[in-house]
């Protein structure tokens, strides 16, 4: 399919660096395509970036089929644009859309599409270490039908928007609260897809967490209400002695790409990782017999987040002395150095934009 592509009259301004937010900026274009039946995926366009015209009866308003990605463009210090593992994203955007009932996205065309979009948008790009372009892929039902099936219509779109540096105050380890009382996902649902859903059902609790003070909700298995699996809209590590933890994938986590290549430097660097069951009692009896190191998250957004503290019902414990560990910091500096380019892409991660 060819790209149409039409540009806006007048470009607007990049904010400078170090104002730049998190998902408040967005770029002077989006790529948008869509889908019928009889047509499949059709009528790729760049488009000035602009509100759809969709009817209030649209599926996605009503029964909730809607699926999403978040990766990043970087510029390195020698000015190239490249993307961290883009095809793995989209790879994953495809298992989600099996999971809730919606046609595949052809790969190959969509990266291509995205690199077209940034190739327009690259002004957008800033370039201050720990700055970088977020990427927003989106499917949404499009029927304009009140019944539940799927949708026999769809929108593909990416939107694009300039972010600042996640820690834009250092590396500072983040406060995270234990729910007791509320789940994210149970086994059958749809917890290993990145749908709409699931981030409407983090949020009573997220708000919950906000008000005692923390920052993210740590998630407990909806079944025992014991064992751990992600937190916020990460994937969580704990280093218990000489052992990496994370929680092993049986479908209600997201598999994160970040959890995926936090796994692979692990191996090659001859850690100890397990992925497997962990429970929150073992944490906090790690803990208390001195054997509780370190904890991080890993996700798009942060990369790698450092936690200082766990607070479960009355319980709560420090982790560290208040700055981010040294294995958690390890990490950090060896996955942004291969996303700005300061550092050999021995995993073939990085995909370049020329």
């Amino acid at each position: 399919m060819e790209i149409k592509v039409t540009q806006v009259n007048t470009t607007r301004t990049r904010p400078k660096d170090s104002d730049l937010g998190f998902g408040q900026v967005f770029t002077d274009h989006m790529f948008v395509m869509d889908y019928s039946e009889n047509k499949g995926w059709h009528d790729p366009e760049i488009v000035p970036y602009a509100d759809f015209s969709i009817s209030p009866a649209a599926m996605v308003f009503h029964y909730g089929q809607a699926i999403f990605e978040g990766l990043k463009a970087y510029k390195t210090q020698d000015k190239k644009i490249c993307l961290f593992r883009p095809r793995d994203n989209f790879k994953r955007m495809n298992r989600s859309a099996k999971g809730m009932c919606i046609p595949k996205i052809d790969i190959d065309f969509v990266m291509d599409a995205l690199k077209k979009l940034i190739k327009v948008e690259e002004k957008w790009i800033p370039e201050t270490l720990g700055t970088s372009l977020y990427i927003r892929p989106t499917i949404i039902a499009s029927d304009p039908f009140l019944g539940v099936r799927a949708s026999f219509t769809y929108k593909f779109y990416i939107i694009l928007s300039s972010v600042g540096a996640y820690y834009a105050e250092g590396l500072n380890p983040v406060k995270i609260w234990v729910s007791k009382d509320h789940v994210r996902a149970a086994k059958g649902g749809v917890g290993e897809f990145k749908t709409a859903g699931n981030y409407a059902a983090s949020l009573i609790a997220s708000e919950k967490a906000k008000k005692d003070g923390y920052a993210q909700v740590l998630w407990l298995d909806a079944i025992e209400r014991k064992y751990i699996e992600e937190v916020g809209a990460m994937n969580i590590f704990f280093i218990i002695d000489d052992e990496i933890v994370t929680p092993n994938l049986t479908g209600t986590i997201l598999p994160g790409i970040t959890r995926y290549s936090v796994i692979s430097l692990a191996k090659k660097w001859g850690m100890n990782i397990s992925e497997r069951k962990l429970s929150i009692d073992e944490v906090f009896l790690a803990h208390e017999n001195g054997r509780l190191k370190e904890v991080f998250g890993s996700g798009t957004a942060a990369v790698i987040s450092p936690v200082g503290e766990i607070r479960y019902g009355d319980k709560v414990i420090s982790i560290g002395d208040g700055t981010p560990g040294e294995i958690a910091m390890k990490f950090y500096t060896a996955l942004t150095d291969i996303q700005y380019g300061k550092a050999e892409d021995s995993e073939n991660w990085i995909e370049f934009i020329e």
